[in-house]
């Protein structure tokens, strides 16, 4: 685990919502967190799937998945545009950092 996660577990788990919610996690990464839910739900006093666990815990709306998507597909726009390309995990540390600072 990088320096980024140590001792802060919740900001991988955003990060892996986003990617989720951008279609971009992987097959087994999602197994993992699905298989994590009931640790992750005790650890954080909510109930469900790991996503409800995470859209509990920060207060998401219903439509955060749409919204993460719709930023994403701009944020693609916006580096095509400058000759740039955004892979889905920069993607997802920069929207975890800009909006949700721990």
């Amino acid at each position: 685990m990088s320096d980024r996660y140590t001792n802060k577990r919740l900001i991988m788990l955003l990060e892996k919502y986003v990617l989720w919610s951008i279609g971009e996690l992987s097959d087994t990464e999602e197994r993992k967190l699905r298989e994590m839910a009931p640790h992750l739900g005790r650890s954080f006093s909510a109930r469900g799937t790991w996503q409800e666990v995470v859209a509990s815990v920060m207060e998401f709306p219903p439509d955060m998945p749409a919204t993460f998507n719709a930023m994403w597909l701009r944020n693609l726009e916006i580096a095509s545009e400058h000759g740039a390309a955004m892979t889905p995990q920069r993607f997802a540390e920069m929207v975890v950092d800009e909006n949700f600072p721990m």
